[in-house]
C-alpha cells in the first residue's frame, strides 16, 4: 500500500523537454515510474528518448531499456491519448501557474509542482483553483512525492530506501532525504515533500489524515521546521484524529528571530512559530521529537522494535 501515488499511475511530465524535465524524467523512469508522456506546445508531434538505467529499489536485475515519449501541446492532449491521472511539472516560475491550470482543467487527479521560486500571488491563484476543483496538489518548491518500490514522481533519489511500514512527510527535502537514508533498513510506504513556502498544496495534515487511513503504515515520521503554525496545527490533529505513533523532527533550533532561514516560509517572530514552540506544541499530542535527524530516526526505530517485539 501507499499513499497518493502507486505502481498504477500513469504520470504526464510538463516541460518534458527542458534540462531539468530530461534529467528527471529519465531517474524517474529508472524508478520504475510510468511516465507515457510529456507536454511542450512548442515542441507537440516529437518525441523524447532515453536511455533509461534502472536504479533504486527492486530494480538491480533489470537492464537498461530505451524509451520514447511522445510530446503534446497540452495536459488535456496527453490525457486523453494515454490516460494518465498524474502530472508533473518542470516549469520556469514565470509558466508554473498557467502550467498548474492547464493540469487542473485536463481533471488530473494529482498534480506535482517541482518548480521553486513561484510568486506566492501565482500559488495562491493556482492552489485556489485546485482545491475548487479537488485536484491533490503538491508543493510547489517540493522534492515531490515517492512510494518506493512502485513510483517516484519528482526529483527524490530513488535509490535512497525501499518499501517498508513508515510514512514519511517533510517540508524539507534535504531532511527527507536524511530521514529515508536513516531508516533505509526499514523502509517506507511513502515519503512526501510538501515543500517549505508560504502557500503549498498539500499539509502536514492532509499526508497526517492519510497515513492514518493507510493499513500498511505503522508509524508516521513527521519533519518540520520554524516559521507559521503547520507543526501546531498538525499537533492538534494528530491529538484529536491519528492514532498511530508519530514522531517528529523540527529545524532550526538555532535560528536567529526575524530571519528567513531556507525556505520562504521559514521566518520566524517573537515566540511564534519557533522551533522550541512546536516540539512543545507536538510532545503535548504524544508525539516524540528528535533533537536531531538521527535522534529522531532512533526513536522511529525503537516505536517499531517495541511493536513488533
Amino acid at each position: 500500500m501507499a499513499i497518493f501515488l502507486d505502481c498504477n499511475d500513469k504520470v504526464i511530465v510538463q516541460g518534458i523537454t527542458g534540462l531539468e524535465g530530461q534529467k528527471h524524467t529519465k531517474r524517474m523512469l529508472g524508478a520504475g515510474t510510468q511516465i507515457v508522456a510529456g507536454t511542450n506546445p512548442r515542441k507537440a508531434g516529437t518525441t523524447v528518448t532515453f536511455n533509461v538505467e534502472p536504479i533504486g529499489y527492486g530494480k538491480e536485475t533489470r537492464s537498461v531499456q530505451t524509451v520514447s515519449l511522445p510530446v503534446y501541446a497540452t495536459v488535456a492532449e496527453a490525457k486523453a491519448a494515454t490516460g494518465a491521472q498524474v502530472s508533473v511539472i518542470f516549469v520556469p516560475p514565470a509558466f508554473a501557474k498557467d502550467a498548474v491550470i492547464e493540469a487542473v482543467d485536463a481533471k488530473m487527479r494529482l498534480v506535482v509542482v517541482i518548480t521553486e521560486g513561484i510568486a506566492v500571488k501565482d500559488a495562491a491563484e493556482f492552489f485556489t483553483y485546485a482545491q475548487a476543483h479537488g485536484v491533490q496538489l503538491i508543493g510547489p518548491n517540493c522534492p515531490g512525492i515517492i512510494s518506493p518500490g512502485q513510483s517516484n514522481v519528482g526529483i527524490t533519489p530513488p535509490d535512497i530506501t525501499g518499501p517498508g511500514k513508515i510514512g514519511l512527510v517533510s517540508k524539507s527535502g534535504t531532511l527527507t532525504y536524511q530521514l529515508m537514508h536513516e531508516l533505509s533498513d526499514l523502509g517506507f510506504t511513502t515519503c512526501i515533500g510538501i515543500g517549505g513556502d508560504p502557500i503549498i498544496g498539500t499539509t502536514h495534515i492532509d499526508a497526517l489524515r492519510a497515513f492514518e487511513a493507510d493499513p500498511d503504515t505503522e508509524l508516521i515520521v513527521m519533519i518540520g521546521e520554524i516559521g507559521g503554525d503547520a507543526e501546531e496545527r498538525a499537533a492538534a490533529f494528530i491529538q484529536q484524529e491519528v492514532t498511530k505513533p508519530v514522531v517528529a523532527y523540527v529545524a532550526g533550533f538555532t535560528a536567529p528571530e526575524g530571519k528567513t532561514m531556507g525556505h520562504a516560509g521559514a521566518i520566524v517572530s517573537g515566540s511564534s512559530g519557533t522551533a522550541a514552540a512546536k516540539k512543545t506544541a507536538l510532545e503535548l499530542a504524544g508525539v516524540k521529537v528528535g533533537k536531531t535527524p538521527t535522534e529522531t530516526a532512533e526513536l522511529a526505530r525503537a516505536i517499531l522494535r517495541a511493536t513488533h517485539n
